[in-house]
């Protein structure tokens, strides 16, 4: 009887699982220590107002993000762990988004909806519902566009706030701060530079979503989406904001270190690319 010989797992699929369980593993060892960026304002939305409740909620999303630490690396193993897995990172995500109805995350001073403030690191959350659907229905035919969809919400939703003074004004330490962006204050003024951020992202998401209709424009609209996220991961060791004294993540680092679920959804959108036949291949099969 022959043994049966188990595929070995894709290096992109072991970086995406990486890039899922390194963010959450240090949200929840923050969560532990007390650092609930959005927290306050998340559970004011659901009334959840006392403060003795504070710290139990803080306990339960601990122990939430400890298991989506865990979880992505047992699948590798056990398959049967992805459905679990995909129903974690729904339960993760949908309590932030709901609050997004609220008031609370929204500028009054430009108008509310959609001039967003707190509810940036929220709508991040997004892309946890698309990397759900890719451990429930990892070959479903719509999986490129389902990784997509959050990216290009983020793109063009913090893209366009670039072009507001607030947000010129909000993103200025971490420009500063940084070696690969900081050069750009030497050229330009502060909101020429958050103009010029903006266009980028902006161009990307488009030049991204056209590579899933036109193979060709693929690599350089996913090149150019990937340069973002992985910039906003420099900021972690750039921005003397990101990290506490304790070495755990600050509010911002909180933030920033979500950028890592966008990273995932683009290894999975290189994936799709690199395991998709070509039309004219798929004429000559």
């Amino acid at each position: 009887m022959k043994k049966k010989v188990e595929k070995p797992v894709p290096l992109l699929s072991i970086a995406v699982i990486a890039c899922i369980s390194l963010s959450f593993a240090l949200l929840a060892l923050s969560s532990f220590a007390g650092v609930d960026a959005g927290l306050v304002k998340i559970l004011g939305f659901y009334q959840l107002t006392k403060e003795a409740d504070l710290p139990l909620i803080r306990q339960l999303s601990s122990i939430l993000f400890s298991l989506l630490a865990l979880l992505p690396w047992l699948t590798l193993h056990f398959v049967s762990l992805k459905k679990p897995l995909a129903l974690l990172l729904v339960l993760c995500a949908v309590p932030p988004l709901v609050s997004l109805t609220g008031s609370i995350h929204w500028i009054e001073s430009l108008g509310g909806f959609p001039a967003i403030g707190s509810g940036q690191g929220i709508i991040k959350y997004a892309t946890l519902l698309a990397l759900a659907w890719h451990f429930w229905l990892p070959d479903n035919k719509v999986q490129h566009w389902v990784q997509y969809a959050p990216v290009a919400l983020v793109l063009v939703w913090i893209g366009g706030m670039k072009f507001t003074q607030i947000e010129a004004e909000g993103i200025a330490d971490l420009v500063q701060s940084s070696p690969l962006m900081s050069w750009l204050y030497l050229w330009f003024d502060q909101q020429t530079t958050s103009n010029l951020i903006g266009i980028y992202d902006l161009l990307a998401l488009l030049l991204l979503g056209a590579g899933l209709y036109y193979r060709w424009l693929f690599l350089p609209g996913w090149l150019m989406c990937l340069a973002v996220f992985l910039t906003t991961q420099t900021f972690l060791f750039s921005f003397p904001g990101a990290f506490s004294a304790h070495g755990l993540l600050t509010a911002s680092g909180q933030f920033l270190i979500k950028d890592l679920w966008f990273i995932a959804s683009m290894l999975l959108l290189l994936q799709w690319y690199l395991t998709t036949k070509q039309p004219q291949q798929i004429k000559q099969s």
